[in-house]
């Protein structure tokens, strides 16, 4: 089949590389001038299985409360007049009951489990490199109560199968000695050591070529303004570019387009829950690679994760529902910095950051969306929220399968019509 995969971030560029791996023509249709470019662009690098546990869970209304007028709070509802905001909000109410966050921890835990396993896979396979990291992620908590709740999850996350471990303060200085500094700020951690990191620009830049080498074809430039459909399914997706208005046909179609990929349904009578949480990075130079972390690790009281990138600091974190913007927050960057100088001091160049800021494509449940629509030949790969590293290479993998009539590798409540 001709599949045309609209979208060219790590999501969309690992599911061309599956589905021309299973023996399809595939053509990718990207707004900006390269793959990567969005979302991919400049997150916090982490291949986080350890990250599962959804947002939505039952202490979350709780803190969400306790931080409503806080600019700098990690997860921000910045309240509008937009109903699609208020919708996902009530549910994602519903999805912090107990019952909805175990289910909902199990499916993620799945399909990360699946995505990192495909992603080591595939580097075997290529070769392929991208400032890579296989330390493990370590969590480190700086309060106490957040600490005993990691504990439990931890257990939780043991019975699927994940080794993450219980750390005392002494333990975790010793599996990133540049920790020493902050360890009287220190309660505890846990520690994944399957766990991985690296940038996700870099590998969807060198997954993007070697998928071109392979017979894909990449349309740069080209921005997508609506599905052209029948009973029988879509016929064509209308693009504009450098040379007017087009319509390019194809046998199937794969929605990849983040936070933007409801708008595109939508027309076609395909709601998706998906709203955009725009994240936050910091990438610095390392000043002192003896005091700059080198094992990838997430601060948990602050929500922000820190990934070593060769000579360069990934800090990244919060979440803000706020609407489209991705205008810079100068009270969110500078808080993203500013915990973090304050634990790794000397560490990096503090003083010139280069700050970033990406829609992520949320779920109320933090599930994604991956597999068939009600019509047809229109498939989903979206709303992965903070985990499409993680998870890019198994759900693009598993959606090829779906597309190609397999049956998938991993057990996971894909989208039905």
């Amino acid at each position: 089949m001709k599949v045309i995969v609209l979208g060219a971030g790590v999501i969309g560029t690992a599911s061309a590389w599956y589905l021309a791996q299973a023996g399809h023509e595939v053509e990718v249709v990207e707004r900006r001038d390269g793959p990567g470019l969005e979302t991919s662009f400049a997150n916090g690098g982490q291949v986080s299985v350890c990250h599962a546990e959804p947002w939505a869970n039952p202490g979350a209304p709780l803190k969400i409360a306790r931080w409503l007028l806080r600019e700098d709070a990690p997860l921000l509802f910045r309240l509008t007049a937009d109903p699609a905001q208020w919708a996902w909000g009530l549910r994602f109410l519903y999805e912090c009951t107990a019952w909805r966050t175990r289910e909902n921890t199990a499916a993620i835990l799945a399909m990360a489990f699946h995505g990192r396993r495909k992603l080591q896979e595939l580097r075997a396979e290529t070769g392929i490199a991208y400032e890579q990291s296989t330390r493990g992620i370590l969590h480190y908590y700086t309060q106490r109560a957040e600490f005993e709740a990691a504990r439990e999850a931890a257990g939780f996350m043991r019975r699927y199968g994940l080794d993450r471990t219980v750390k005392t303060v002494e333990e975790a200085v010793a599996i990133e000695p540049a920790l020493a500094a902050a360890a009287p700020r220190i309660v505890g951690a846990t520690f994944t050591p399957s766990d991985e990191s690296g940038d996700a620009y870099v590998f969807t830049v060198e997954l993007a070529k070697r998928a071109e080498a392979r017979g894909v074809r990449l349309r740069n430039g080209c921005e997508v303004r609506g599905l052209r459909a029948t009973a029988q399914g879509v016929t064509g997706v209308v693009v504009s570019g450098a040379e007017g208005e087009e319509t390019i046909a194809g046998d199937a179609f794969v929605v990849a387009l983040g936070a933007y990929s409801g708008l595109l349904t939508r027309p076609l009578g395909i709601d998706l829950p998906l709203y955009p949480a725009k994240g936050y990075s910091a990438t610095l130079a390392v000043a002192d690679a003896d005091l700059a972390p080198r094992v990838s690790l997430t601060d948990d009281e602050a929500k922000i994760v820190i990934s070593r990138l060769g000579e360069r600091l990934r800090i990244a974190g919060t979440a803000e529902l706020s609407g489209w913007s991705t205008a810079l927050n100068p009270v969110r960057c500078e808080a993203l910095v500013r915990r973090i100088e304050s634990l790794f001091p000397g560490a990096c160049d503090w003083e010139r950051p280069e700050y970033w800021a990406g829609l992520r494509p949320s779920t109320p449940s933090n599930v994604p969306l991956v597999g068939a629509t009600r019509i047809p030949n229109l498939w989903l790969n979206t709303g992965h929220g903070t985990l499409g590293w993680t998870m890019a290479c198994g759900s693009g993998a598993a959606l090829a399968d779906l597309v190609s009539g397999r049956r998938p590798e991993v057990a996971f409540p894909f989208t039905r019509p």
